[in-house]
């Protein structure tokens, strides 16, 4: 049974809580800013082992009934075609993701919010698309002089020129796709709307990192780091705060930057402003649930190290600069780690050395470490897979849980008829033959059955994993790293 080092329970329940007691703080209505990762979190999963990784869903379930959704992205980032990197999908087809994620768990999605609008062809044919799925649709313009001319911001020359977004519920959780969508802008121009028309309205900001009231260097504040360090992004003691209470908190810089322009609009808006620092802005409750520190820095530790390994990939992918790796090299120097810490580098460069082509190693749960050479039916990581599998079934390594014969006809269909230079199988081809293996041959169902064993395993390969492997590996919750190179 995998450890956990973070109370997810707990967590849920005072989330929930916290959530609803600054609703009641405000009177009539909360817009509750969602940074990061509503879905799927799997950083937060990894640096807290036993975060679930739909826990901000979960939490905002227990307030459905008071809950709307309001979904704000950028007209520029619809117009450019701004991706995801980590679902290859673009911004707006995000947004179409998102209203039926949330509906399909019966959230109320109120509306859509096109940021910086400006008559974009592109995204007035979006609008009309959202419109016909029957999705309300507002437009915030671009405003001169944004954020610092504060007077011009708060008018009716600045927010006032920006539709109205009629929500009808107290808790207004305002999500995006991406960063620099705008949503503390749509924030505050509902404000400065509601607050015209007698509705005591409030603001405040969700964001699991960096944990304001763990210490500033803490591993888990410091994989925050490492994770943004393309951003540039950097973890600070919050000045405000410490000012106001004598107390130390951790926010970041973009936050403790932007505060006293916040603090002026607020202010204006509201007749004062609520907050005495950004820290009293959040409402996040992670730090509280930590139960084993020992295996919770643990974690982020290796967090980092695979982050160092990513930044390699990417800057060898011309995605990045080299100074994101030098900002990881000197986070790794302050928890003193290195890549020798990491299990499954060594075994997996050894095999390479050994055979003259891709080794991958994994290392299971169970902390065993089984190896994967390039061979003439499968990929090294393909191999690495299989032989995790026999190994967590108890399969002896000598064994062949998929037949040749299975193999070989894939093989001449992806070289004969797919036009695939390579006829070895990737991991997702692999599967699907054990799958298929698995209906006549007991041997290969014990090794189907493992599959679920191999979330939160490790693996590293000594190449840079195709698109397709990387991609199902991770779908199996298998932490990857690769060295930057590709295979010869």
């Amino acid at each position: 049974m995998e450890k956990r080092g973070f109370d997810n329970a707990k967590y849920l329940e005072m989330q929930s809580a916290k959530i609803l007691e600054r609703i009641e703080m405000f009177g009539d209505k909360l817009y509750l800013e969602f940074g990061g990762k509503l879905f799927d979190d799997y950083h937060a999963a990894r640096v807290l082992p036993g975060f679930e990784p739909d826990s901000k869903i979960k939490m905002l379930s227990q307030l459905k009934d008071k809950a709307e959704i309001l979904i704000v992205i950028n007209a520029n980032d619809i117009e450019k075609n701004k991706t995801r990197s980590d679902l290859g999908i673009t911004y707006d087809m995000d947004v179409l993701r998102l209203i039926d994620i949330f509906k399909g768990r019966g959230f109320y999605v109120g509306s859509v919010v096109l940021t910086r609008f400006a008559e974009q062809p592109s995204v007035v044919a979006f609008q009309k698309r959202l419109e016909m799925r029957g999705i309300k649709v507002y437009k915030h313009y671009p405003i001169e002089g944004y954020p610092s001319e504060v007077e011009k911001i708060v008018s009716e020359e600045g927010y006032g020129k920006n539709e109205y977004v009629v929500t009808t519920r107290p808790l207004v959780v305002v999500t995006a796709p991406g960063p620099g969508s705008g949503k503390m802008a749509t924030c505050l121009s509902q404000l400065y709307h509601e607050n015209k028309r007698g509705v005591k309205a409030g603001y405040a900001k969700y964001e699991t990192f960096p944990i304001w009231n763990l210490p500033l260097k803490h591993p888990v504040n410091t994989a925050y780091e490492a994770a943004t360090a393309d951003l540039n992004d950097m973890n600070m003691i919050d000045p405000f705060h410490l000012e106001a209470y004598g107390k130390m908190a951790v926010n970041y810089n973009r936050d403790v930057e932007i505060f006293p322009v916040l603090s002026a609009m607020m202010s204006k808006i509201m007749g004062q402003s609520p907050y005495k620092s950004p820290t009293d802005m959040g409402v996040n409750m992670a730090g509280y649930c930590i139960v084993d520190k020992d295996l919770v820095e643990n974690a982020c530790k290796q967090e980092i190290i695979r982050r160092y390994y990513a930044a390699q990939v990417d800057v060898r992918r011309g995605l990045i600069g080299k100074e994101v790796i030098s900002k990881i090299e000197i986070l790794m120097q302050r928890m003193q780690i290195t890549t020798a810490d990491r299990a499954v580098v060594k075994p997996a460069l050894e095999k390479e050395a050994l055979t003259g082509a891709p080794g991958c190693a994994l290392q299971l749960c169970t902390g065993e470490i089984v190896v994967g050479k390039t061979g003439d039916l499968l990929g090294a990581s393909a191999a690495a897979l299989l032989n995790g599998l026999k190994a967590l079934a108890g399969i002896d390594d000598s064994v062949d849980v998929i037949s040749s014969k299975v193999i070989e006809p894939i093989q001449k269909l992806k070289v004969n008829h797919m036009g695939s230079a390579n006829p070895r199988l990737h991991t997702d081809e692999t599967l699907l033959s054990l799958a298929v293996s698995a209906a006549t041959n007991p041997t290969a169902k014990k090794a189907m059955d493992q599959l679920s064993k191999l979330k939160g395993a490790q693996m590293h390969s000594s190449v840079v994993l195709s698109h397709v492997d990387d991609k199902t590996l991770k779908k199996l919750g298998i932490n990857v790293t690769c060295e930057p190179k590709r295979q010869s």
